[in-house]
């Protein structure tokens, strides 16, 4: 007894310390439940925070789904006319007309009553959307409280399957014709919270960044793909190792190769070395980083491409501090998720993979690791794919445990994806919304992300008005402009 009260003391002095001189780490770990007022005081005007709630069937209760909107002067609570088995179905259903890899089992050929084919998934073919469920979910989330959201940045705390939604892509009326379409963005800013709690660690604990020079990037990595078909690809990405010049033109690296990540092994803690160069190679990348630096008039020699895209050049940066001196980090690469590794429950990232797996570099950066860094960064931007995915079942984590290893390792907003993205579409979108926060420091990361999402969707591409090329990408944590 003498020992378990020692220990429980112990523990009581860990923790004591963590909350004095660990504030932000303490408050996002073991956050504290916030009152109303709480929230109402880190609200401006023009926001509104929307919680959902979902409780599990106990019958003769069925399962049943709960909306909280809480404005700087106003209160709602609804319960939704969807049961939390029938609003898995709806997300589910609707996620089959985003996610063109969702098509890989008979799910939503039985949830949507149409066929999308393997070889229409392998042609780039965008998934049947259907805009009437998108309304009916709008109408079954936010009917009752439209007014009181109305012009607001929604800073949205998910549950359940709603963790799974990208909520941009709902619908606040029925579409007449596809130029009409009224898709949630188009009046609203969005935001993902992983709780409640988080705002006030984002506005009232976490300190403002001290960092003083624009952007680091890390992508393009030396990948060879699965086989003989991305050849070319992996060769273009070895050619794209430095920005180019402003005078300099770059070959294009449009390709109709979809960049899916096989299942990766693990073995003793380290990633198989030749499955992670087995990634399909993303040269596309470079573009995108390089893009961005200039949009920032950030140093293009800062850009990690190609040789220096590495887990040790990262953890290198991370040790000496230097790491923490960047106020943007952005990662242009694949990334996993913990089901598409054997052998580990962990996410990661995919970076350029050394010759031969140690403890230092396995080409694998996982979450663990990113929670081992030390950055100082006001942003994060994740272009990668599945990056937002979490878990519908209950209990799980809102985030994949991606988002919250960088919120440990101290950045205060992510930019994240709920599917496999397309890359020339992710460079349009992540070039145009860093750009609108470059114009204009008034306009926050989800406004930006918004006018970018917009852009895409009026005056890009034909098939880039299909929210799979637009939707993936949300803003978690701090959406807002610098106050």
């Amino acid at each position: 007894m003498d020992r378990l009260a020692a220990i429980d003391a112990h523990l009581t002095e860990i923790n004591r310390r963590l909350a004095a001189e660990f504030r932000d780490y303490a408050t996002l770990s073991d956050p504290e439940p916030s009152s109303v007022q709480q929230v109402q005081a880190d609200l401006p005007p023009d926001e509104a925070l929307v919680l959902f709630f979902d409780t599990p069937e106990e019958k003769p209760a069925p399962g049943e789904t709960f909306v909280w909107i809480v404005t700087k002067t106003d209160l709602r609570w609804i319960r939704s006319d969807l049961s939390r088995a029938s609003l898995a179905r709806e997300v589910a259903a609707l996620r089959c007309g985003l996610d063109a890899t969702a098509w890989a089992g008979p799910a939503c050929q039985s949830l949507v009553g149409k066929v999308m084919t393997q070889a229409d998934v392998q042609m780039g073919k965008p998934p049947p959307f259907d805009h009437a469920s998108a309304h009916k979910l709008y109408r079954a989330l936010f009917g009752e409280v439209d007014d009181v959201i109305k012009g607001r940045h929604l800073l949205v705390v998910p549950s359940g399957a709603l963790t799974q939604l990208p909520f941009h892509v709902l619908l606040t009326e029925t579409p007449a014709n596809d130029k009409s379409i009224a898709w949630l963005v188009r009046g609203h800013a969005l935001t993902v919270l992983p709780a409640v709690s988080s705002l006030k660690a984002l506005r009232r604990v976490a300190r403002p960044s001290a960092a003083t020079k624009p952007m680091i990037g890390f992508g393009d990595p030396l990948l060879d793909g699965p086989d003989g078909r991305y050849a070319n690809l992996a060769k273009l990405a070895r050619d794209k190792q430095r920005c180019p010049q402003i005078s300099e033109t770059r070959m294009a690296s449009k390709s109709d190769l979809r960049g899916v990540v096989a299942t990766i092994a693990m073995r003793g803690g380290l990633a198989e070395v030749a499955e992670i160069k087995a990634a399909p190679p993303l040269p596309e990348t470079s573009d995108e980083l390089c893009a961005v630096a200039r949009y920032l008039k950030a140093d293009v020699r800062e850009m990690r491409l190609g040789t220096r895209a590495t887990e040790r050049e990262i953890k290198a940066l991370s040790a000496t501090g230097l790491l923490a001196s960047f106020r943007i980090l952005h990662f242009a690469t694949h990334g996993a998720l913990a089901g598409q590794l054997n052998g580990t429950a962990e996410s990661g990232l995919i970076l350029t993979p050394p010759d031969r797996a140690t403890e230092e570099d396995d080409g694998y950066l996982s979450a663990s690791e990113i929670a081992s860094l030390k950055l100082d960064a006001d942003w994060v931007i994740l272009s990668a794919c599945n990056t937002a995915a979490g878990s519908a079942a209950p209990g799980a984590e809102t985030l994949s445990g991606l988002a919250p290893a960088f919120f440990y390792a101290q950045a205060r907003a992510l930019l994240v994806s709920h599917w496999e993205v397309n890359s020339d579409a992710t460079v349009k979108l992540i070039t145009s919304a860093v750009g609108e926060m470059a114009a204009d420091k008034s306009v926050g990361r989800a406004e930006a992300l918004r006018r970018a999402m917009l852009a895409m969707i009026d005056t890009g591409e034909p098939r880039e008005a299909h929210p799979t090329y637009w939707a993936p990408f949300v803003v978690v944590g701090e959406g807002a402009a610098t106050r």
